[in-house]
């Protein structure tokens, strides 16, 4: 379907691909990889059209339809949302037109008989591709689409300009998908789409009949849509059969061998070299020497690969908040006459890790906001726990950062304990490194912006962090290093995402959103899509009466409040049954040496005596710290049992 010969185009005096040939085939579904500044979108440009090779050339078949959606912002104005994606559709508009050129044709009196049965049997052929193209579905094709992305019927005939950036590449990817084309190329389409027309997107590429190249950094979307991997390498690019998780399989081993390679080629130069030099000047060895002179000038060079800098994150362990960090009670908020959250009442236990999901626009964003501090609520009372210290991403990391600042700067003003030399070492594993330090805020890229945000939540020391949508501008491997150190993280967690294979190994609650009322699923992702699934099919459907589904639910819930309640009090009564026996065995002890320092052979040596009373006092002493633990320990358990009560 399309073939490159010798490309090659440069960027800032380097080669972003260098003699490069590949072919793209009809039904392929592909996944374009590589890191950060190698080229993944410019390749789509050129795959597109939209620019142009610096030499070699790109070969289409004839009449191939091409959709492109790139990362940048678009904007289009002056129409209705339906109008808009409807006079996408090329041949359902040019049918039309030519409707209606024959139709006025037909009412022309200067028409003779020959001509009218000619453009009766074009209007015939006309209705038989009507026909083909399925012409009458069309506006309920258009629904379809633009309903699984999100929007509401009653969206359909607002004009787009009232439409922000996010919603507006909606209605781009809705004509894209909408488009009948051979080849769809995908910048970074999920960063504005919520999980249910994420999950929309992907049942639609998946049965998808023509060609997909997509760059993103959801592994989830990427792993079921492609069955092809293209990864950007050393300016070329290479093919690898198989999904992005079964190229990262790929990648370790080529990678280990590539550096064994290294090793035993570093070592055969080594020796070569070694020969050399011991025998250069040996008339008896001249023809060896020359011999290893000339093997070295043909040793073709392994290359290593460079190691990909990533962000390497260690939250600092926060102190413990109170059993119960924050709840919310009946809060209510609106924006003007648009009411987004009303009555919601919700208690958050200390570690736990809870993930906002729904549709753009009901609520997530304002939550976290409300949480986090950042926004007033019309009705309804926050309360903070005991020592409870928040610390919040905002998904426009620009609204919480100062332009003006440099980044070092910017960074020291979240805690003033930190030494310029910490603040160096911290900035350099989020790749700020020498100068980079002094950069302006405001001439960071949408990246850079977030690693800044993020390594001022690492300074914070917070044991409550929120986070909203803390991945869009990172790659796979930062994705990887974040959610590793959030799933270590020991506070409580609120996170507002529609990344499922991040979010998957973190939470273990998830509350969803829509249309201003909020279900709480008390388990991690995937119990949270099973049970979606499940609340599609009605009872009436399932055969399952309502109220027997409805216990059977309840039962379930119970279980698992019994089950989170166990998981969060049985550390702390293994550790009180200990300090309990300590406490026995030490009183027993006390009492012991009490008897003991009466006795006249203890008292009347008095080395034994000093022996005595020491043992007697460090008794004394360890009991003190037991009971203070032990009492301690109680009233958190108490706290805990409390909050499941309530």
């Amino acid at each position: 379907m399309i073939d490159i010969f010798n490309l090659s185009i440069q960027f800032g005096g380097r080669y972003l691909f260098d003699d490069v040939n590949l072919r793209i085939s009809k039904n392929d579904k592909v996944a374009l990889v590589g890191s950060n500044g190698t080229g993944k979108s410019t390749f789509l440009k050129l795959l597109s059209g939209v620019e142009q090779p610096e030499s070699g050339n790109i070969q289409k078949q004839r009449g191939i339809k091409i959709g492109f959606l790139p990362q940048e912002f678009i904007a289009v104005k002056g129409k209705t949302v339906f109008h808009e994606v409807k006079q996408s559709l090329t041949e359902i508009n040019n049918l039309i037109s030519k409707e209606e050129k024959i139709t006025a044709q037909l009412s022309s009196p200067s028409l003779n008989e020959e001509e009218r049965i000619g453009l009766l049997h074009e209007l015939g052929e006309l209705t038989h591709r009507k026909e083909e193209v399925d012409f009458y579905g069309a506006d309920s094709r258009i629904e379809k689409v633009l309903i699984g992305l999100g929007f509401k019927e009653e969206d359909f005939f607002r004009l787009t300009d009232e439409f922000s950036g996010g919603w507006q590449m909606r209605i781009e990817l809705a004509k894209i998908l909408l488009g009948s084309n051979d080849l769809i190329l995908l910048d970074e389409p999920t960063n504005h789409l919520d999980i249910d027309s994420l999950e929309w997107v992907i049942d639609f590429l998946y049965d998808y009949k023509g060609a997909i190249v997509v760059v993103s950094h959801d592994k989830h979307f990427v792993n079921k849509i492609t069955n092809k991997t293209l990864e950007i390498f050393n300016a070329k690019l290479n093919f690898f059969n198989g999904n992005y998780d079964a190229y990262v399989v790929y990648k370790e081993e080529r990678d280990e061998q590539l550096r064994a390679q290294y090793r035993g080629q570093q070592k055969k130069i080594a020796d070569t070299m070694k020969f050399i030099e011991r025998f250069r000047y040996k008339a008896t060895k001249a023809r060896q020497v020359q011999s290893r002179i000339k093997q070295l000038e043909k040793i073709d060079a392994v290359e290593l690969i460079e190691e990909e800098k990533t962000i390497e994150l260690r939250f600092p362990e926060p102190e413990r908040s109170g059993a119960v960090p924050v709840e919310l009670i009946g809060i209510s908020k609106s924006y003007g006459e648009k009411e987004v959250l009303k009555d919601l009442s919700l208690q958050v236990t200390r570690g736990e890790k809870i993930a906002l999901l729904g549709p753009n626009g009901s609520g997530k964003t304002t939550l976290s906001r409300i949480i986090a501090g950042k926004l007033d609520i019309n009705g309804g009372k926050i309360v903070y726990g005991h020592n409870t210290n928040v610390s919040y991403y905002a998904q426009e990391v620009t609204a919480e950062l100062d332009l003006e600042n440099d980044i070092i700067d910017e960074v020291a003003a979240a805690n003033s304990e930190f030494t310029v030399p910490q603040l160096r070492t911290l900035l350099g594993s989020f790749l700020f490194s020498d100068d980079d330090v002094f950069k302006k805020i405001k001439v960071l890229s949408g990246g850079e912006k977030s690693r800044v945000a993020l390594a001022k939540i690492l300074l914070t020391k917070a044991n409550l962090i929120v986070l909203d949508e803390p991945t869009n501008h990172l790659d796979f491997s930062s994705k990887a290093i974040l959610q590793n150190a959030l799933i270590n993280f020991p506070g409580t967690l609120i996170i507002v995402s529609h990344d499922i294979d991040f979010l998957r190994p973190i939470t273990d609650k998830v509350i969803y959103f829509k249309e201003g009322k909020t279900t709480v699923y008390p388990g991690g992702i995937d119990y949270y899509m099973t049970k979606r699934k499940e609340e599609a099919v009605t009872p009436a459907a399932s055969g399952e009466p309502e109220e027997k589904s409805n216990k059977k639910d309840q039962k379930r819930i119970e279980a698992e409040i019994r089950q989170k309640k166990y998981i969060l009090t049985k550390d702390i009564k293994k550790n009180i049954e200990k300090i309990e026996l300590e406490i026995e065995q030490k009183e027993e002890l006390k009492s012991v040496l009490e008897v003991e320092l009466t006795k006249e052979e203890v008292y009347s040596n008095p080395e034994l005596s000093k022996q005595k009373n020491m043992e007697y006092e460090k008794t004394k002493e360890r009991l003190e710290e037991l009971y203070s633990k032990w009492t301690q320990l109680n009233h958190e358990l108490e706290e805990i049992e409390n909050s499941f009560t309530s």
